[in-house]
């Protein structure tokens, strides 16, 4: 249990609900609320993210890129748990995850939206396929540079669009701010892991972004991201006349964090950054929800008021 655990990468799992935390938190703001899709739509999301770590572990183990890796070891790299096991739990994660994300569309859309069911019901196949096929297989889309668009489009847009369209049935424009900025952050984790194993990419010919660009264009794209993120924040909070002072608290320490990557000398120095920008994101998705929340208290007790 203890290697199956680890094989699951918990540190990575924060990041991956902060999404569901934000696109939650603004369908509570447009006065939508049911915990039934809130818990439905976590424990997707997890186990999205724990499927696409085994399946992670798994193609990349089989194809011995992850033979002489910097930071937490792979398990089946290290043999400790062989490719058919891993491949059977990926098979079984993905199983599972596909029944709870089924409950959570009957849940969110009932008998009657048979369309909206078929849609979410193809992006939940469409979110398992890319789960699996960021390093399993022939055309595994992690080796060729793609996993940054891929992590953008389903830890940002997907994850927070999709989670809000469960509770409102509507998309609303605004929501795409926050979207973006959890896309962007998803990435800047994902650009953290590629520079630290830059080099035995290369060996193992895993083209990722990183790659191709080469360290310090990395460095600045990385920072790039942080930037944007701060923009797209700034202009929601103007958007809906919500506090952004909160946010700015994490913002602070993201610079830090830029300051650190910049500087680095050493591949290891950029694994310790992986955990705080994904406790950060998370950090950043809670202050989110804790500001809407006291805009809509805020709202009701004056309109009680008037």
């Amino acid at each position: 249990m203890k290697h199956w655990i680890q094989a699951a990468r918990l540190r990575t799992l924060p990041l991956s609900v902060s999404g569901i935390i934000v696109g939650s938190a603004y369908a509570y703001y447009q006065g939508y609320s049911d915990w039934r899709i809130v818990v439905l739509a976590l424990l997707t999301t997890l186990g999205l993210q724990v499927l696409s770590n085994y399946a992670n572990d798994y193609g990349d183990g089989v194809k011995g890129t992850d033979a002489n890796r910097i930071g937490e070891k792979r398990l089946v790299a290290a043999g400790v748990i062989t490719a058919e096991q891993m491949k059977k739990a990926v098979i079984i994660t993905a199983v599972l995850t596909f029944i709870i994300a089924l409950l959570l569309i009957y849940i969110a859309f009932g008998k009657d939206n048979f369309a909206l069911s078929l849609i979410f019901i193809l992006l939940g196949i469409g979110s398992i396929g890319a789960a699996i096929k960021y390093t399993v297989g022939k055309s595994a889309y992690g080796y060729s540079g793609f996993g940054d668009l891929f992590v953008f489009i389903f830890f940002g847009l997907v994850s927070v669009i999709g989670s809000n369209f469960l509770f409102t049935h509507f998309i609303d424009w605004k929501l795409f701010l926050p979207a973006t900025a959890i896309g962007l952050l998803s990435v800047a984790v994902l650009n953290l892991n590629n520079m630290r194993d830059i080099e035995n990419d290369k060996i193992a010919g895993k083209n990722t972004l990183v790659v191709k660009m080469g360290l310090e264009n990395a460095k600045k794209y990385h920072s790039l991201l942080f930037f944007i993120q701060m923009i797209v924040m700034f202009v929601f909070a103007i958007l809906t006349d919500t506090s952004y002072f909160p946010i700015l608290l994490v913002n602070i320490f993201f610079i830090k964090h830029i300051v650190t990557v910049y500087k680095a000398k050493q591949y290891d120095d950029f694994d310790p950054e992986l955990k705080k920008v994904a406790l950060g994101t998370f950090v950043l998705s809670l202050l989110f929800w804790l500001i809407l929340y006291l805009s809509s208290v805020l709202k009701d007790l004056i309109m009680l008021a008037s």
